[in-house]
């Protein structure tokens, strides 16, 4: 096991399904008063704003694990995230906090998309056929074991803010990038520093395969077949909708897009970089957004004197990021009050240890 998690086998019990949003509303905010300071609420930009209300912070994933560790006051951190954000959480805190998800079922399809075996038996015949020419590389939305594997080979962690960054590192280490999970993000980030597309090659974990046509050889950086199934979902057809029906509209994507998308677009960047364009940008602007559907309206709330739409009109908020709700969030409150902790999320010692040397890394080029 990579993963101990000591969690409930249980459901939702049946007292909150009852409660009216009011009175879990009025519980949550009676716990944080009376935990205080013993209590962290970190919440990802994807959550709902039935959580998200109840933040101490929000941001992106690695940003909230970092203000995790930062908060040393705090014995509890109840992350309204995903799996491998708690995951991180809890490999950049002490052992003496407690890392807790309120629902064991809000994960990341992409992080998913590279488990430990089957990048051990890649990273086997990528040796085979390419020699000790690879670093590799994992964005931070992956699994502590896929995090541990880049930091016991030499690599790093990289995000969608410093992913540029940490290539141009990687490639002072070694000839070759091996980039996990995402293939989108991989290939947008080598193409902006001038790796052409025919020097890229995927790797399929299920054939176990390149998919290349061309000498290996020629190869700079390998891109693990994974994606983000939302971000997959923008197309050049809503681009081309967009600008037929409206020229005067600015069409802004996450790099978890496909090429095609991010080349067509008039900007792209990470998660905080969209904000800030966002803010950044006049009264009367408008703008398509190319990201997470909570996300687009929140912003769309915000920015009252812009016109914000998705860039795809009939996206959906992601199912898996988009797990945890108002019951769930005081069911895990709850349990720290009655002392029955629930969905405690613990990363085995020797994967903690190095998913952390891939973590710091990064952070201490970042």
């Amino acid at each position: 096991m990579n993963l101990l998690s000591q969690m409930t086998n249980a459901s939702l019990p049946d007292k909150y399904r009852k409660m009216s949003t009011e009175e879990m509303e009025n519980k949550v905010k009676q716990i944080k008063l009376e935990l205080g300071d013993r209590l962290y609420l970190p919440g990802h930009h994807y959550q709902k704003d039935e959580v998200v209300q109840f933040s101490h912070d929000t941001g992106d994933s690695l940003q909230l694990a970092q203000l995790s560790a930062k908060n040393n006051k705090a014995e509890f951190i109840v992350f309204c995230g995903v799996h491998f954000m708690a995951e991180t959480a809890d490999i950049l805190t002490t052992d003496e906090q407690t890392v807790i998800l309120p629902d064991m079922r809000a994960g990341c399809s992409m992080a998913d998309m590279a488990n430990i075996d089957q990048t051990e038996r890649g990273w086997i015949n990528m040796q085979k056929a390419l020699g000790d020419t690879i670093i590799p590389l994992t964005y931070v939305n992956s699994t502590a074991a896929i995090k541990a594997f880049c930091g016991k080979h030499g690599g790093a962690t990289v995000t969608s803010s410093n992913a540029k960054k940490m290539l141009e590192w990687a490639f002072t280490q070694k000839e070759r990038i091996l980039f996990l999970p995402d293939q989108h993000l991989g290939r947008n980030t080598a193409y902006d520093l001038g790796i052409p597309l025919d020097e890229m090659a995927i790797w399929d974990p299920i054939t176990e395969t390149f998919e290349y046509e061309e000498n290996i050889e020629k190869v700079k950086v390998i891109l693990w077949k994974g994606h983000c199934s939302v971000h997959e979902k923008f197309t050049i057809e809503n681009i081309n909708d967009i600008r037929k029906n409206d020229p005067e509209m600015k069409i802004i994507v996450h790099p978890e897009c496909s090429w095609e998308v991010v080349q067509q677009a008039d900007e792209a960047g990470s998660t905080n970089m969209i904000l800030t364009t966002i803010n950044n940008s006049p009264a009367g602007s408008k703008w398509a957004i190319g990201t997470e559907m909570n996300l687009v309206n929140r912003i769309k709330s915000i920015h009252k004197d812009k016109e914000i739409i998705s860039l795809n009109p009939n996206m959906c908020p992601c199912l898996t990021m988009n797990r945890i709700d108002l019951p769930h969030l005081l069911w895990a409150l709850e349990s720290i009050v009655e002392g029955k902790l629930i969905n405690v999320i613990k990363v085995e010692e020797i994967v903690a240890k190095d998913a952390k040397l891939a973590l710091n890394r990064m952070l201490e080029r970042v």
